[in-house]
């Protein structure tokens, strides 16, 4: 039983769970809103079971679970998406009648992150990566009468399908190799892997399996159109919490099981890096569909933090660690701030109804909804690392450990990549402040504005003061030194 309270904040996620989807069943669409707000009270209590819990460490379940400072930082990334999600669906979900299938969705989907966190073997790992994704498929397609949304949600289900077949491709060779699926035994058994040209084949296989979750270039294909299809609140989800998840799962498998490995994965990770930030980026610049471009922004972010991978010292993990935790607040509130426009399109029905993320439907936002305007200003100048912000705060200390790792051309075109993407985050800027407004000022929701001012403190509390911050990461990065 004690061990048990370990996983307290994933009982609380699943428990809740359940609860709504029972109650949910009973209850009138009228009635069903009070759901959200169940959802959100359960993920809040989670997230501060999580925060409690930091500095526990302990082995569950014959090794395959490990609670240590890497996977409570990681539960801490994913319940903050979720809470920021679940707050601001409250108005989306409103009056419908799959309210409690939406949040138990959400939920799941928030458990299965959390699992991959704290997995310390390959089959946990593997189940617990497609308990996330089966309900990130149908919440990518929550929308069925919308054409885009169940396109976007079927590349996601195809896609990402095939990068669970590589991964687990991956996994049998790993396995055959070492005889066992362990991450710590396989750790000491590695030399049989590095030994035999399998390693390599299950290197390739590993990477492109990940690197579909986190939607690092080539392997990026599904995420624009998945992230403009899927309900708003939906993206932010995807885009702020299941992408992190890769990247977690990455740092132990690659860093822990497969070090003996590393010259070999170190350099398709810089290659990786270098092509994803720079593709994102240059693309991002032409999109009209502010959906689009902060999916094509949310490539170049992951090119950012797939730095760590490529520089491998305390200070860069650390910094790339921390980059997530900032860019869930980031790219979580961003998504928001677009649903609250998307809500806005269609419930005024002014401007471009066909695309509602147009970036015309951000002329004179400042004027029509000041607060999401401003809190978007924020996200925005925070993607491009702008000072006081989460975005500047883990630039400088990512881009710094590249060059003190003597890969300063790594940070030069990092730096290069960020100029880049504060041209197409200004112009969004400029629409919202400097151009007229086509419609009449209306009130933002309620749970729009929370999830929002949420996210806008936590982006700037992370720039104003990082320590404690920069603190857990670097408490988590020495899990994997």
């Amino acid at each position: 039983m004690e061990n048990l309270m370990f996983l307290a904040p994933e009982i609380a996620v699943a428990a809740t769970g359940l609860i709504i989807l029972f109650i949910g069943v009973f209850m009138s669409p009228r009635t069903k809103n009070v759901l959200g707000y169940l959802a959100t009270l359960g993920v809040l209590a989670a997230l501060v079971l999580t925060v409690r819990s930091f500095g526990t460490e302990a082995t569950m379940f014959s090794g395959t679970v490990s609670i240590d400072a890497l996977s409570q930082f990681f539960k801490l990334v994913f319940l903050t998406v979720s809470l920021i999600v679940s707050l601001a669906s409250i108005k989306y979900t409103e009056n419908s009648d799959h309210t409690e299938e939406f949040y138990t969705l959400v939920l799941f989907a928030t458990l299965g992150m959390m699992v991959v966190a704290s997995s310390n073997d390959f089959i946990l790992l593997f189940c617990a990566f497609e308990l996330a994704s089966f309900a990130t498929y149908a919440l990518a397609g929550f929308e069925k009468q919308n054409s885009g949304s169940l396109e976007g949600a079927m590349k996601y289900f195809v896609i990402g399908a095939v990068s669970s077949a590589l991964m687990l491709f991956g996994i049998s060779f790993v396995y055959g190799a070492t005889g066992t699926t362990s991450i710590p035994m396989i750790a000491g058994n590695v030399s049989l892997l590095a030994e035999s040209p399998i390693g390599i084949v299950a290197v390739v296989l590993l990477i492109a399996g990940f690197g579909f979750k986190m939607a690092l270039v080539p392997f990026h294909m599904w995420a624009p159109d998945a992230y403009q299809g899927s309900p708003s609140v939906v993206s932010s989800l995807l885009s702020a919490g299941s992408k992190k998840m890769g990247f977690v799962a990455a740092f132990r498998v690659f860093i822990l099981a497969l070090a003996a490995l590393q010259p070999d994965w170190q350099f398709a990770f810089t290659i990786l890096a270098v092509v994803t930030m720079t593709f994102g980026n240059v693309v991002a610049v032409s999109q009209t569909s502010v959906k689009r471009m902060l999916a094509y922004s949310s490539l170049a972010q992951a090119g950012y933090i797939a730095m760590a991978f490529a520089v491998m010292t305390p200070m860069a993990l650390t910094g790339g660690i921390f980059y997530t935790l900032a860019h869930a607040f980031m790219k979580g509130g961003a998504f928001i701030a677009a649903a609250a426009v998307v809500w806005m399109i269609t419930t005024q029905r002014t401007g471009d109804l066909q695309v509602p993320d147009h970036l015309d439907n951000f002329r004179g936002l400042g004027k029509r909804m000041p607060l999401a305007a401003l809190c978007m200003t924020v996200f925005v100048f925070a993607l491009a690392g702008i000072p006081l912000t989460s975005g500047f705060m883990a630039k400088v200390v990512l881009f710094s450990s590249a060059i003190q790792a003597g890969m300063a051309w790594l940070a030069v075109i990092a730096i290069l990549n960020s100029a880049l993407s504060l041209f197409y985050y200004a112009r969004l800027v400029r629409y919202m402040y400097f151009l007229p407004p086509e419609g009449k000022k209306i009130g933002l929701p309620f749970p729009y504005a929370a999830a929002l001012l949420l996210a806008t403190a936590g982006v700037l509390v992370m720039g104003l003061w990082p320590e404690p911050f920069l603190q857990w990461a670097m408490e988590a990065a020495k899990v994997l030194i």
